[in-house]
């Protein structure tokens, strides 16, 4: 039985990375990624990471807090791309979401959903015309139900 709590959802600090990094490589573990087939070093090389899109790439997360507890979060940025953009930013210019993850106990209560749409509006706000991300099979029902659709991104498995 789902006990009714006050859900908090809030922009996160740069004291919380560290924190937001842990709930990234939770996130990959929970897909099935193997222990072994994750860095290390993945927590330093996800503060780095922040560090940088903070500084060029009009990074910011956000978290979920139950009882002053962080239980989620998600974060958000201009997308680098994979080659040169030579279109003007009013035609393109792209955001990126990455990193939604709500520890198991607090899923199902629309708390991804919110998170998700606090990224939204943060590209939004700096001039993104597109955002883009990679789905979970458990995060595709969510994503599609504030609007995302699979585009014509293609892959092969090697």
């Amino acid at each position: 039985m789902l006990i009714e709590q006050q859900i908090t959802i809030r922009e996160a600090t740069s004291q919380e990375d560290s924190l937001i990094a842990k709930h990234f490589c939770h996130m990959w573990q929970d897909m099935g990624v193997p222990d072994n087939a994750i860095n290390p070093n993945w927590l330093e090389i996800t503060l780095q990471y922040i560090e940088q899109a903070r500084r060029d790439l009009f990074y910011k997360a956000f978290v979920a807090e139950v009882d002053g507890a962080v239980v989620g979060c998600a974060s958000c940025q201009l997308y680098a791309g994979l080659y040169p953009n030579v279109l003007m930013p009013h035609y393109r210019k792209y955001g990126y979401i990455w990193g939604v993850y709500v520890e198991p106990a607090y899923r199902r209560q629309g708390i991804a959903k919110q998170l998700t749409s606090m990224t939204v509006n943060h590209l939004k706000a700096v001039g993104c015309t597109q955002i883009r991300l990679n789905a979970s099979p458990l995060g595709k029902p969510v994503y599609e139900s504030l609007g995302f659709f699979s585009g014509n991104g293609m892959q092969l498995d090697l």
